[in-house]
């Protein structure tokens, strides 16, 4: 009951903090998006510096009314395309610019790349791996065992958040080279003997990593693409900034590589979203997907 009236109480500070002129970003033709909100984690957003210290006085002012105060270690300011930062105060205090924060369990970066965020998620799924030690060098155990406790325990870890990741492959090879790795250590395989990749996923039943992260992102896209015509995560696919981009050849958005992706298989956003709203079809066509690589379990 008390986590409900909090969450209550914090809907409330947010309406109110919102309230009035809309000083978000353009979201759509006549609607704009505030902020982001989970729980007590929340995120403003404006495209001008007065109105971001507008909307964090008035969040700063909503939340004392509730006898409840911003952590202001835990609040920062991220700006993009911005050449001379201004600043945002909290009670007084200049709040830091930082080029990255952690959201959600992800870590935001101003280029919109995945690379810091992987290599937290890295650092994470080792720990989990490490924790499981006893049980990798068990006997007590058999391989499937062990095979589904890292497919429920360290992959899961491994490969939060990775739907929206704008992937390099220099990325990928530090994932495929975690995965490989974790997985000889579990069938116990250590130099010098050797054993091809191929040959490793077939024994544990397992696909290679792009493999599963690619199924992971059309998986996520399909149950996207069959939500309202006005659900949030729906604008943003096709969602565009205002202003212009600078001279020069286009970043590859995370966005570009889905079209890529699904360019490959005569594929566009009509055909896909057709093919989406038929779930037992959507799950024909994910499975196929890379269809080369080795069927999971």
């Amino acid at each position: 009951m008390s986590s409900t009236l909090f969450i209550i109480v914090i809907d409330w500070i947010m309406r109110q903090t919102t309230a009035n002129t809309p000083r978000g970003i353009r979201w759509g033709t006549f609607t704009t998006l505030e902020d982001l909100d989970f729980a007590d984690d929340l995120a403003l957003m404006s495209h001008t510096y007065q109105h971001i210290q507008d909307r964090t006085s008035e969040l700063e002012k909503y939340s004392g009314q509730m006898e409840l105060k911003i952590n202001i270690k835990k609040t920062e300011v991220m700006t993009l395309n911005v050449n001379n930062p201004g600043s945002v105060l909290l009670d007084g205090k200049t709040l830091p610019h930082v080029d990255t924060f952690t959201y959600l369990s992800s870590t935001v970066t101003t280029n919109g790349g995945a690379e810091c965020d992987i290599k937290r998620r890295l650092s994470k799924a080792r720990s989990a791996l490490y924790n499981l030690q006893a049980v990798w060098r068990s006997g007590q155990y058999t391989i499937r065992t062990k095979l589904k406790l890292y497919s429920s325990c360290v992959l899961p870890v491994l490969l939060y958040g990775s739907e929206c990741w704008r992937m390099t492959e220099q990325d990928q090879n530090k994932l495929s080279v975690f995965h490989t790795k974790s997985l000889r250590r579990i069938l116990r395989i250590f130099w010098p003997h050797k054993i091809s990749n191929e040959d490793l996923y077939i024994r544990c039943q397992q696909q290679d990593i792009a493999t599963t992260i690619m199924r992971r992102l059309w998986m996520w896209i399909g149950h996207v693409l069959r939500k309202d015509q006005e659900d949030i995560t729906k604008t943003a696919l096709h969602w565009t900034p205002v202003g212009k981009r600078k001279r020069g050849r286009p970043k590859m958005t995370w966005r570009r590589t889905v079209e890529a992706e699904a360019s490959k298989y005569q594929q566009t956003w009509g055909t896909l979203q057709k093919t989406a709203n038929d779930r037992q079809k959507w799950k024909i066509f994910v499975t196929a997907l890379h269809a080369n690589g080795v069927q999971g379990q």
